[in-house]
């Protein structure tokens, strides 16, 4: 029994990992192209005065915050990687945690696509700009980030209850947490 839930487990996280694969492909290919057609060319239109396609090596974060900061990235996304491996790992093999191991999966697609940048190429490259309201340039990647961002928040608002994660939280902690803590 125990065998085949540890069979069970690898393929679900096999398939989770190929879709996050093929959706960081996905990233990676979107940034060559924009490179190999954007770069040193001024903006594209395409939808004149809303949304057009313009080249930016961005060594920061949104909005160009932390100029530089590429190890810090590095460090935090290698952090949120290996806590969602760690949630694959550990949570339940149930169809209740479906929807989160989907948002999760695209949000590792998303740190790993730039990811990949920051390592290979010391900086992340962005594309898409929404002119109309002087939004910042971003890509493929951080889409996913977003969009997993907001069905995180939506999961943890309105679908999910505390007692769905009960079997990730240390006994330790849930004792102390009926007893109000130590010394309470």
């Amino acid at each position: 029994m125990e065998n085949n839930h540890g069979r069970k487990r690898a393929a679900v996280l096999a398939a989770y990992l190929l879709g996050a694969a093929l959706l960081v492909v996905l990233d990676q290919v979107s940034k060559l192209a924009a490179r190999a057609a954007l770069k040193g060319e001024p903006s594209f239109p395409l939808i004149d005065g809303v949304f057009e396609l313009s080249y930016l090596e961005n060594r920061g974060m949104a909005w160009g915050l932390l100029q530089g900061g590429r190890w810090l990235f590095l460090a935090g996304t290698v952090l949120v990687l290996a806590l969602i491996v760690w949630f694959f790992l550990k949570a339940p093999l149930t169809k209740r945690f479906f929807p989160l191991r989907l948002t999760l999966a695209v949000l590792a697609a998303g740190a790993a696509g730039n990811l990949i940048d920051r390592l290979f190429r010391g900086y992340v490259i962005d594309f898409f700009y929404f002119s109309l309201i002087d939004f910042p340039i971003f890509n493929v990647a951080d889409c996913y980030v977003v969009a997993a961002g907001i069905a995180f928040v939506l999961l943890f608002f309105f679908y999910y209850k505390d007692e769905d994660f009960e079997t990730l939280i240390p006994r330790r902690f849930k004792k102390r947490k009926k007893t109000g803590g130590e010394g309470a």
